[in-house]
């Protein structure tokens, strides 16, 4: 971050070219005109990592569509799934939604809403 700043002062406020950057801050040219055109400071993101329940999402997906509301374990025993139970909750609980009703989806919330407006 701090050198992101020295780049942007030393551009803006010394009027230096990038080249004159590169070569007091010793380093590339092409970093220089990234930290430019950048709006923001650079953060490190690491990319996605799969889930161990992401092979089993298409054998999921069969077991909530014949019963949106089946519990985890029993879509385990169904599925074979002999890992983490946690793993495949939070599988299942990022899956289940797409195949509840809309009035089950809401849990009581929608109700309160409808009381509430008339």
């Amino acid at each position: 971050m701090d050198e992101w700043a020295e780049i942007r002062r030393l551009h803006r406020s010394e009027d230096l070219p990038i080249k004159a950057i590169a070569r007091k801050l010793g380093i590339s040219k092409n970093t220089v005109r990234r930290a430019l055109r950048a709006d923001e400071v650079p953060r490190y993101q690491r990319a996605p990592r799969g889930s161990i329940a992401d092979e089993a999402e298409p054998l999921i997906r069969e077991q909530l569509a014949l019963c949106a509301t089946m519990p985890t374990t029993v879509i385990a025993e169904r599925i074979g799934w002999e890992r983490s139970i946690t793993m495949l909750r939070e599988k299942v609980a990022q899956l289940r939604p797409l195949y509840l009703p809309a009035r089950i989806r809401c849990r009581g919330r929608c109700m309160s809403r409808a009381r509430g407006a008339g």
